[in-house]
């Protein structure tokens, strides 16, 4: 397959760009690909100078609701974004540019979850056509330090019991380790497994469940963790590993991606979050990751460490010919968000 024949100069790329996110990397999107793409809708656009792969879009056609490129990555993924060498004078941006345009002739071209500075808003100031931004997910962020000095942003009671905390856990013997290359796939069907038991009975992501996204996931994390990509820590205590975590990484962030927690832990009174925030931030310390990512999602208890609000924009590129598209996907846009909204009310009401 062409696609996976690029993993080596995708690589070099991915490293380039300095706005890239774990979710860019060719392991991540090779992956996915081969777990949810659909045969003959796999659309990826390069630019090379001789052996030299200098941008990337790597997208997919959809033809629901109506006809778009969007992302590789789906909805597993927290951010979306094409690749741009950071040393590119202009001429990668243009001929990228050009191609997507190209592109747009039949289908409208949606960029979700694009992290704000990311290389598609390059692409957005230099289209030439109709376009839109429009918001997107919101994610949540904190300064890459270490665990002590994000103690120093709450309120001094509140860090005293954050203290006390990781005080139980030394207690409680729960030690860590990392997982090597060649330790990795275990370690993630493990964190899969804990997953599982820790949502047993209450409401989960239901993708998390199913059987193509633990093949993808399995799948990606070996060479991400070979490449430094992404690291699988495991929690202990004793012989027993009570708790896994997946932290993507990438020179812009540092993120928690997904975890597995024994159902034990908070039997035993361990606070999972402080776990598994203590272990991201060993990371972040060393300053070599631009923010610490708490991810997509506005979660209540992610607020306890008051982070800064850091949208992800949705991008929308057309063609006056498929103008009309990016009407369509606006009014999705705008029904979906006013739905949640509403619904959001309504939970206030509730008793």
């Amino acid at each position: 397959m062409a696609f996976a024949a690029l993993a080596p100069a995708w690589g070099l790329l991915h490293r380039r760009c300095a706005t890239a996110t774990p979710f860019q990397s060719h392991a991540w999107l090779h992956s996915w690909w081969q777990s949810y793409g659909r045969p003959g809708r796999l659309r990826v656009v390069l630019v090379r100078s001789g052996r030299d792969l200098l941008a990337a879009a790597p997208l997919t056609l959809t033809r629901h609701p109506f006809p778009a490129l969007v992302p590789l990555g789906g909805t597993v993924s927290d951010y979306g974004d094409v690749l741009l060498d950071d040393a590119d004078d202009g001429r990668a941006l243009t001929a990228l540019t050009d191609a997507l345009w190209t592109a747009a002739r039949t289908a409208l071209i949606d960029l979700r979850e694009v992290r704000a500075g990311g290389a598609a808003e390059r692409v957005y100031d230099r289209w030439p056509g109709p376009r839109r931004r429009v918001p997107d997910s919101l994610c949540l962020e904190l300064p890459p330090v270490s665990m002590d000095e994000l103690l120093t942003r709450l309120p001094s009671g509140k860090a005293q019991r954050v203290r006390a905390k990781l005080r139980k856990l030394s207690a409680l013997g729960v030690a860590r380790r990392t997982a090597g290359p060649g330790e990795a796939e275990a370690a993630v069907a493990r964190l899969l497994e804990l997953h599982r038991l820790q949502w047993q009975g209450r409401k989960v992501t239901p993708e998390h469940l199913r059987p193509r996204f633990r093949e993808h996931l399995m799948r990606a994390v070996e060479p991400m963790v070979r490449s430094g990509d992404a690291v699988v820590t495991e929690f202990r205590i004793g012989e027993e590993v009570v708790a896994v975590d997946l932290t993507l990484l990438s020179p812009g962030l540092a993120g928690g991606y997904l975890y597995g927690a024994h159902p034990s832990l908070r039997e035993r009174k361990a606070d999972v979050a402080v776990i598994l925030l203590d272990a991201c931030a060993t990371h972040t310390a060393a300053g070599s990751h631009g923010t610490l990512s708490l991810m997509r999602g506005d979660e209540p208890y992610k607020h306890h460490w008051r982070p800064d609000p850091a949208p992800s924009g949705r991008l929308l590129l057309a063609r006056r010919r498929t103008a009309p598209l990016l009407s369509a996907a606006l009014s999705d846009a705008t029904a979906r968000r006013h739905g949640k909204a509403a619904l959001a009310r309504l939970g206030e009401r509730r008793p």
